[in-house]
């Protein structure tokens, strides 16, 4: 082998597909899905297209499998017993501290899912699937507004894209490490259903 072929030869990352899914997922972040080509994946990973190609069909296949992680993430906290049983305002507690906790652990694919506008058939999948999440925070206000938990007159659709919004902006500014987010998930949560402000005495 010459000098020049050994310089083009590339090395395929140890990880296999969950290290280049990790890798498709930074690199769309940062340049956006559209703009991202399979060109610029390979070269991200360190491998020839053929060998992105050997474990990912192309960068829809790429997308819908980040998006299916952030997504399962969400969904298993609902699936969680504190999430099921209990009143509702305990059960709406425990899935907000669960969507931090999740954001926590997997935050580039969930501010990947956060970015995603419909335009592709995986991107309308998981806009669907967020519609669905929010249906059942929606759900769940309804019967902690019922159960004399949250105050009458709450609109349990707007309460839960509040709520939402509040546990997605989270996104924004968190980083692993980062002074004060050592108990994130409780912090958010108290902030939520407490208040930021001292009772009025």
């Amino acid at each position: 082998m010459t000098t020049e072929a050994a310089g083009r030869r590339v090395r395929r990352p140890s990880g296999g597909a969950a290290s280049l899914l990790e890798v498709a997922v930074a690199e769309f972040n940062t340049r956006g899905y559209d703009a991202t080509s399979m060109e610029d994946l390979s070269r991200a990973a360190g491998i020839t297209k053929s060998s992105f190609y050997h474990h990912f069909t192309g960068k829809e296949a790429l997308l819908r499998a980040a998006l299916e992680r952030a997504l399962s993430g969400l969904f298993g906290v609902l699936d969680e017993p504190a999430a099921t049983t209990g009143t509702p305002l305990a059960r709406l507690q425990h899935i907000v501290r669960g969507q931090v906790a999740v954001l926590q652990r997997d935050l580039p694919y969930v501010t990947l899912l956060l970015r995603v506008r419909g335009n592709t058939e995986s991107e309308r999948w998981a806009l669907a699937r967020r519609r669905a999440f929010d249906a059942q925070i929606a759900a769940l206000v309804k019967e902690a507004v019922a159960a004399g938990e949250i105050r009458p007159g709450v609109e349990p659709a707007l309460a839960a894209r509040l709520l939402s919004g509040l546990v997605n902006s989270v996104v924004e500014w968190y980083r692993p490490g980062r002074p004060g987010t050592a108990n994130l998930p409780d912090d958010v949560a108290r902030a939520v259903f407490e208040g930021i402000l001292p009772a009025a005495g």
